[in-house]
């Protein structure tokens, strides 16, 4: 519809309510709002990698809000979708009926850039699953011409050329292994992560910024999600105003604020595993092939694009050499009749009718004058179009003028007549002789044909290609936490009354003799510190409480906190049973064999269990030893079993 009424990328925008209404008039005779809705969708750069329409107004946004009404809005096509469409009216493509027999639609778009690859699809009409992610243009095309210079390259090949989905809004993929699965059976899962950096406010208090989501991820849900999540407690370490939308017309910033003391690459994990922050992308890339369903890989999609073309440009070609030969055709009639002017014009002088003059035009053998000159580079059947009868055109007793040359002769204006017209007639018929000739070859070779595909290719990319979007981690395994803690040693202490922190080793810097020292912590009335050691981050904590019950926790998940600051109550982190305190912390940087943990409570108990034993954490504990009513474990230690 844009197309046909010149909606074009170089002419002024249009009110998208003529689109909507002549799009349900001619081709869609449904719902305005569904018509709409695709053509939003064409607009929205969060939703296209490539745009197809150019839309001026509201378009809604990536927080879900939604677009202005039609009237408002206004649209034109942008150059790409121009390419979707080249060569629509040279017969490339099959025409049907409309829905009412009154206009012709295409069967399919001639289109010369692979739009399934760049921009995706998820679904096709009602109950027919599929989900193509959005690919880089220029990768795709890459990978285009490499299938087009060798049709047995493998996947992995082509995937040198498109090393996987470019999404517009970008993001993170994790894991190359899945995008090759995909591309190799048609169907995966990838999963995509929001890109984020670590900051320092001016309080010194760490935040979490966000400048690119997973595809498809709505940012003012995500917002809701996260509140939602600190407000029941399920992350924990966000500061309870610390959540700030600073996104603005240069890009996209989230802003997340937390508490002091946090570890903001915890909680950046806890965010990944319990929000849309990490998305999983599921491929399933069915598409039409013949008409029906077929679930295509990688290789057979970017195949069935450069089928396509070969039927576009063969047919196109077919055309182009018609048409041709028809005006070279028309260019013979005007040679012949030039050649003859002062019989031709006293011939039509003398006809009652135009219907006469073109009947006695056809009834006479003209002299050729320059005709035969033209035809001899060529030869005479090079330019004769389809279905002429052999009757008309050169023959030994001269030329005879087909009924649309005789047409082409009445209709020539009278400057045409000149000495000048002719050398531009003849200029004109070479330059068609070399056209012919040149379609003729394309049509004959099919390596020819292959030739100006890929010409195509390397034009299309030249005008459209642009940069990556989407960064993709090659070696992807389900990240823990662990992963993302540097490893340096701190100081870990636990007071009496049950507060735990970890500090850098680096705060403890040593004094000069006659020093005063510094306080390790900060502690209330009647507390003190208890248990004072240096581990590792990646160390376990072994808890040992009153109860005969052991929990794991690890170093990092301690609150980081300065010397001044209590730190946060131990039962923040454990699940402790009422009355149940922490009797003993052991730091476990490796579970040895021959180490054993030596435990003993109140009432003399003793019991020694291979420290190995103990190596396979429990989110809700385990009973390390069983104790009598009215017993309680007082001590645990490591030790070597002598």
């Amino acid at each position: 519809s844009m197309h046909e009424n010149g909606y074009t990328s170089d002419k002024p925008y249009r009110k998208s309510a003529r689109v909507v209404g002549d799009v349900m008039g001619k081709y869609h005779p449904h719902g305005d709002q569904s018509i709409y809705d695709a053509m939003v969708r064409m607009a929205q750069p969060f939703s296209m990698r490539y745009m197809l329409v150019d839309g001026q107004g509201n378009f809604g946004s990536i927080d879900g809000d939604p677009p202005a009404a039609y009237r408002y809005t206004e649209c034109r096509m942008t150059a790409l979708a121009s390419e979707l469409l080249a060569d629509i009216d040279k017969e490339t493509v099959d025409f049907v009926d409309n829905y009412d027999g009154k206009e012709q639609e295409p069967v399919v778009l001639p289109t010369r850039v692979p739009n399934l690859l760049i921009n995706g699809a998820a679904g096709i009409a009602v109950g027919m699953a599929t989900n193509i992610p959005p690919h880089n243009l220029g990768e795709v095309i890459a990978a285009c011409i490499a299938l087009i210079d060798d049709p047995n390259i493998s996947i992995g090949g082509l995937m040198q050329h498109i090393p996987g989905p470019d999404f517009p809004t970008a993001g993170i993929i994790n894991g190359s292994q899945e995008i090759a699965s995909a591309y190799l059976t048609g169907r995966g899962r990838l999963y995509v992560r929001a890109r984020t950096s670590i900051e320092e406010d001016a309080k010194g208090r760490q935040t979490i910024v966000i400048t690119e989501l997973p595809y498809q991820v709505n940012k003012a849900r995500l917002l809701e999600r996260i509140a939602d999540l600190v407000r029941d407690k399920v992350i924990d370490g966000i500061a309870s105003d610390g959540l700030r939308d600073e996104s603005d017309k240069d890009g996209m910033r989230v802003v997340i604020e937390l508490k002091r003391g946090e570890v903001a690459d915890i909680v950046l994990n806890n965010l990944f595993k319990h929000t849309p922050m990490e998305s999983v992308f599921g491929i399933n890339m069915v598409a039409l092939q013949d008409g029906q369903p077929k679930l295509l890989n990688l290789k057979e999609m970017l195949d069935a694009f450069l089928r396509h073309r070969r039927e576009v440009v063969t047919r196109r070609t077919i055309f182009d050499l018609r048409k041709a030969r028809e005006r070279a055709h028309i260019l013979e009639g005007q040679a012949v009749a030039l050649a003859n002017i002062d019989e031709v014009i006293a011939l039509i002088k003398a006809s009652a009718s135009p219907a006469d003059a073109k009947v006695a035009l056809m009834g006479r053998a003209w002299p050729a004058g320059a005709v035969p000159q033209m035809l001899e580079r060529a030869g005479q059947v090079a330019t004769r179009p389809d279905g002429l009868l052999d009757a008309f055109g050169l023959k030994e007793d001269g030329y005879h003028l087909s009924d649309v040359q005789a047409q082409a002769i009445l209709d020539l204006r009278l400057n045409r007549l000149t000495g000048l017209e002719q050398d531009k007639i003849w200029q004109e018929f070479q330059a068609l002789l070399e056209q012919i000739q040149d379609l003729g070859d394309i049509l004959a070779r099919p390596e020819r044909l292959l030739s100006v595909i890929r010409a195509e290719l390397e034009e299309i990319r030249a005008k459209y290609a642009d940069p990556r979007r989407t960064e993709i981690v090659q070696d992807h395994s389900d990240l823990t936490i662990e992963d993302l803690i540097e490893q340096q040693d701190v100081v870990v202490t636990l007071s009496h009354g049950g507060y735990a922190k970890a500090q850098p080793v680096s705060a403890y810097q040593a004094q000069r003799r006659g020093g005063r020292g510094k306080a390790a912590t900060s502690v209330k009335d009647e507390d003190f510190v208890d248990k004072l050691f240096v581990a590792n981050t990646h160390d376990t904590l072994l808890c040992f409480s009153s109860a005969g019950k052991l929990y794991w926790l690890k170093v990092y998940q301690l609150p980081q906190a300065s010397r001044g600051s209590r730190g946060k109550p131990i039962v923040n982190l454990l699940t402790l049973q009422e009355g149940e305190r922490i009797n003993a912390v052991l730091p476990i940087h490796e579970f040895e064999e021959n180490k054993f943990v030596f435990m003993a409570t109140a009432a003399g108990t003793v019991k020694k269990t291979s420290l190995e034993a103990f190596s396979r954490p429990r989110q809700a504990g385990i009973i390390a030893i069983e104790l009598e009513p009215g017993d309680r474990l007082v001590a645990a230690d490591i030790t070597d079993g002598t």
